[in-house]
C-alpha cells in the first residue's frame, strides 16, 4: 500500500468531481476454478485498489457523500478461518492504513444501500465485470442485471483522476518494466531449436516469482506470431523461426508491465526476417518519437502505419502512396490491430469502465469496423501523466490475404502476386511502455535490446547448443 495520506487525497479529489449521493465501490471475490474451495489467485478490483489500496476478498467500500463519511464494509476472520489460514491482519487494521476510520460487517452493506434508496439518495456505482457483482448489485439495487445503469458521472471522474498517474504510480510500473526486462532477456538466453515454447515460458516465470511478481496477463510465446494473441504453446522451435514474446509482470501493488520483443530461434535472423524486423523497429522508432501532450493518439497510430507500409512498399508486398494507402486502410492486411494502450494498474487501463470514457470522447468516437482502427483503444489526445504502450508489428496471415486477394481489395497498393512468397513469414511485435512527460515522453525501465544487430549480438553470447 502507499501512505494513509495518497488514499485520502485521491477520495478527497473524486469526491469533488462528483458532488453528491453515495459512492458505492464493490471489491473482487475469491472466484473456483471447479469446485468452492479451490480458487483462482485473488486480484482486487483496480479501482477499489487505487481508492482503498487493500488486497483483500469480498469487500466494498462506500463514500458517502451527503454525510461525509468514507465506510469499509467486510468481515474479519472467525476461528474456522484462522485454523486454516493463521491469524491474519485485521480488516480495521488495514482500513485505517487507507485513512478509514469507520468498519462494518460486509453484511451491514445492504441495510446501508436501503436506507439511501429509501431517502431517495443517489447510488453511484462502476460497471461491474464480474458475474457476482453483478448478482450482488441487483439484489443491493432491486432491479435485474440487464438494467443495471452504471453512473457515466462516476465513471468520468474515475477515468480522468486515474488516467494521469502520481510519481510513485510511475516509479512501481519503472521497478515491473526492469524485472520484465530480465525476464525477456531470459528468453532470449534459453531459446534453442528444439524446446517448446512452453519451456521458455518456464524459464521466465521463474524470473517473475523470484521477485514475488506473476505474469500481468497470459504470456503470447510463439512462433507464429502471425497471429495476434496467441497463447497456444506446444509449438517446436525451428531454426529459422523467430520467437515472439509479449509477457510482462505484475508487482504485488498490482502495477504492471506490457514488453514485446522478436528474436531468431536460432542465432541470426535471415536476411529477409532482418528487412522486415527493422520495417517493424523504424515504425516504433518514428512513431514514439512524435508523442506528447496534446498529440491525439491516433496520430502515432496512423504515423506507425504510414512507416510500416513506405518499408513493405521497398519490400515489394505494397505499392502507390504510403499515405493513400493507409487512407485506404490498406495497411491493414499486415497490421491488424492497434499500435497501443493505456497502461496502470489495468494492463490495458480501465477497459472495465468503457473505452468509450476512457480512450475516446462523445465527439470523436471509435471506428468498430476497420482492423486496426476498431482495435485502437486509445483514440484521443494525450496527457502529462499518461502511460502508453507503443507496440507496432507486421502479421502475414494466410487467411486474410486469400479473403482479400479473391475480393480484389485494396489491389491498387497491394501486390497480390508478391504476397503468395511471404505466406509462412510469421509475424514481429516490437513494444515499450512510455510515460508522457511536460514536453514529450520518456521511455519507462532502463530500456531492453531491440536492434536486429544487438538481439543477434545477444544470442550469439548465449548460444551454445
Amino acid at each position: 500500500m502507499f501512505s494513509i495520506k495518497t488514499y485520502q487525497d485521491r477520495r478527497d479529489e473524486l469526491q469533488n468531481k462528483v458532488f453528491e449521493g453515495i459512492l458505492l465501490f464493490l471489491g473482487n471475490t475469491e472466484s473456483p476454478m471447479n469446485f468452492k474451495d479451490n480458487v483462482y489467485p485473488f486480484r482486487q478490483d483496480s479501482s477499489f485498489l487505487y481508492y482503498f489500496g487493500i488486497q483483500e476478498p469480498k469487500l466494498a467500500a462506500v463514500i458517502d457523500m451527503d454525510e461525509n463519511k468514507t465506510l469499509l464494509f467486510g468481515d474479519e476472520l472467525d476461528i474456522d478461518d484462522i485454523v486454516w489460514m493463521g491469524s491474519q491482519e485485521s480488516i480495521k487494521a488495514k482500513a485505517e492504513k487507507a485513512g478509514v476510520s469507520e468498519t462494518r460487517s460486509f453484511r451491514k452493506l445492504a441495510e446501508y444501500i436501503d436506507n439511501a434508496k429509501d431517502a431517495d439518495r443517489k447510488i453511484h456505482f462502476l460497471p461491474p465485470y464480474r458475474h457476482d457483482n453483478k448478482i450482488l448489485l441487483s439484489e443491493l439495487l432491486n432491479r435485474p442485471i440487464n438494467e443495471l445503469n452504471p453512473s457515466v458521472e462516476f465513471i468520468k471522474a474515475v477515468a480522468a483522476q486515474r488516467s494521469v498517474k502520481e510519481e510513485q504510480e510511475i516509479a512501481e510500473m519503472e521497478k515491473a518494466v526492469n524485472i520484465t526486462n530480465r525476464m525477456h532477456l531470459k528468453a532470449m538466453e534459453v531459446a534453442r531449436p528444439g524446446m517448446k515454447e512452453y519451456e521458455i515460458i518456464s524459464a521466465i516465470q521463474k524470473v517473475a516469482a523470484d521477485e514475488d511478481c506473476r505474469f500481468s496477463y497470459p504470456p503470447i510465446v510463439t512462433i507464429d506470431g502471425q497471429i495476434l494473441h496467441n497463447h497456444f504453446s506446444g509449438n517446436t522451435l525451428k531454426e529459422g523461426d523467430m520467437v515472439l514474446n509479449d509477457s510482462g509482470i505484475e508487482l504485488p501493488s498490482c502495477y504492471p508491465a506490457d514488453l514485446t520483443r522478436t528474436f531468431p530461434a536460432g542465432k541470426k535472423f535471415t536476411s529477409l526476417q532482418r528487412d522486415m524486423y527493422n520495417i517493424v523497429l523504424k515504425s516504433f522508432e518514428e512513431s514514439q518519437r512524435i508523442m506528447k501532450p496534446g498529440l491525439n493518439y491516433k496520430e502515432v497510430h496512423r504515423r506507425a502505419c504510414e512507416v510500416l507500409v513506405a518499408g513493405l512498399i521497398d519490400m515489394g508486398l505494397m505499392k502507390g502512396d504510403p499515405e493513400e494507402a493507409v487512407e485506404h486502410n490498406a495497411h491493414t492486411l499486415f497490421f491488424q490491430c492497434g499500435v497501443g494502450h493505456l497502461m496502470g494498474l489495468d494492463i490495458h487501463d480501465m477497459e472495465d469502465l468503457g473505452e468509450q470514457y476512457v480512450g475516446y470522447t462523445k465527439d470523436d468516437p471509435k471506428d468498430q469496423e476497420t482492423f486496426g482502427w476498431k482495435s485502437l483503444r486509445l483514440g484521443k489526445p494525450l496527457e502529462k501523466g499518461n502511460v502508453v504502450t507503443v507496440e507496432p508489428g507486421i502479421y502475414v496471415n494466410p487467411q486474410l490475404i486469400d479473403i482479400w486477394k479473391k475480393e480484389k481489395k485494396n489491389e491498387a497498393f497491394i501486390n497480390y502476386e508478391k504476397t503468395e512468397a511471404f505466406r509462412d513469414f510469421g509475424g514481429i511485435r516490437i513494444e515499450d511502455d512510455f510515460v508522457i512527460t511536460e514536453n514529450g515522453h520518456a521511455l519507462l525501465g532502463d530500456g531492453l535490446i531491440k536492434t536486429a544487430a544487438d538481439v543477434e549480438d545477444f544470442r550469439a553470447a548465449h548460444f551454445h547448443g
